[in-house]
């Protein structure tokens, strides 16, 4: 049967804390830029299509 002891994450192989933080901060980029073109195109569809 499988073992079931408690894994130490803060010791385990194979973390890679600097991809995690670079994609997460890929991953802020993309949501700040993803909102901002939202607000243009439904600003430029109140200016436009009224």
């Amino acid at each position: 049967m499988a073992e079931h002891n408690e894994v130490a994450y803060t010791t385990a192989d194979g973390n890679d804390y600097p991809a995690h933080e670079q994609t997460y901060e890929g991953f802020i980029k993309l949501v700040k830029y993803g909102t901002a073109f939202v607000v243009f195109i439904l600003a430029m569809m109140a200016i436009f299509l009224t």
